[in-house]
């Protein structure tokens, strides 16, 4: 499956995404000690809603489009990192641009805080390095996985690592895997937030059995299934593994999940979305 940031911009998965990031961070940002953020995967930054890409896919209409067409309080936080991005907004406007996740996570930083950001592909390299001009943000032209593991452990007391890749090879889970593997032994208290779309539910019930082999202590697993069946061959959803999540990040899960799942249903479905620990 190939899942290049650009063409799906601001949709269901970006709002689930963003806003499951946004919350992590936040709860995270309780304690005063400095954190590094990475993500290894970052994208352009920036994205166009209206332009080429995004506009073939029209995907950020049952997305972000929902969420500013709502009125969620819980979904506040996510809207004004969305509004922060574009020019002064009126009540009833539509976003014109969508900040990925580094351009979120910027706004999130903290005096003592640093963010890393990697992408391989040159093209959207250099795109990222403009939408990031301005900020304190280290921008990378890496392999993904090598940089995450060469990254830890974070100079930093506490660090967040984000997997957010386009799963355009077939080996993408087997890397993130045998990677996070690695990264445990490193940097075992570390947060890790692992993205992944949902298309086939047996393949994916196959990676969780993976990941439940690592014998990772703490690992949430967030799933936002749109449709209330499977849609055989289509795009039916995406989640979030996450690592040692904070405890005041889980306490506040259950009702940013059903604002979330509210917001996104499709017409004529309900939708669902779960938050479940793995265990061995």
């Amino acid at each position: 499956m190939n899942y290049r940031h650009s063409f799906h911009a601001g949709n269901s998965a970006d709002v689930v995404k963003h806003s499951l990031l946004i919350a992590l961070i936040r709860a995270l940002q309780q304690k005063p000690s400095a954190m590094t953020l990475i993500d290894t995967h970052a994208g352009c930054g920036l994205y166009d809603l209206h332009g080429e890409e995004a506009g073939r896919t029209g995907e950020a209409a049952l997305g972000v489009m929902r969420v500013f067409a709502g009125s969620q309080p819980l979904l506040d936080d996510y809207r004004s990192a969305v509004m922060a991005v574009n020019a002064p907004m009126n009540a009833g406007d539509e976003p014109q641009l969508y900040p990925g996740s580094p351009r979120i996570m910027a706004q999130l930083l903290r005096p003592q805080d640093a963010l890393i950001l990697n992408e391989k592909h040159s093209e959207d390299a250099i795109a990222l390095r403009g939408a990031m001009r301005g900020t304190s943000a280290a921008v990378h032209e890496r392999d993904a996985y090598e940089l995450w593991l060469a990254m830890l452990p974070t100079r930093t007391p506490r660090g967040v690592v984000v997997v957010d890749p386009p799963y355009e090879q077939t080996d993408e889970r087997a890397r993130i895997t045998a990677t996070l593997a690695g990264a445990m032994r490193k940097w075992a208290h570390g947060v890790t937030v692992i993205w992944y779309p949902l298309k086939d539910r047996a393949a994916h019930l196959r990676w969780k059995q993976q990941l439940r082999k690592l014998g990772i202590p703490k690992l949430l697993s967030v799933e936002h299934w749109l449709y209330d069946t499977d849609q055989p061959g289509i795009y039916n959803g995406a989640g979030l593994f996450i690592v040692n999540p904070p405890y005041a990040f889980t306490q506040g899960l259950p009702p940013l999940l059903e604002a979330l799942r509210a917001a996104l249903a499709p017409e004529g479905h309900s939708g669902a979305i779960t938050a479940d620990w793995l265990g061995n």
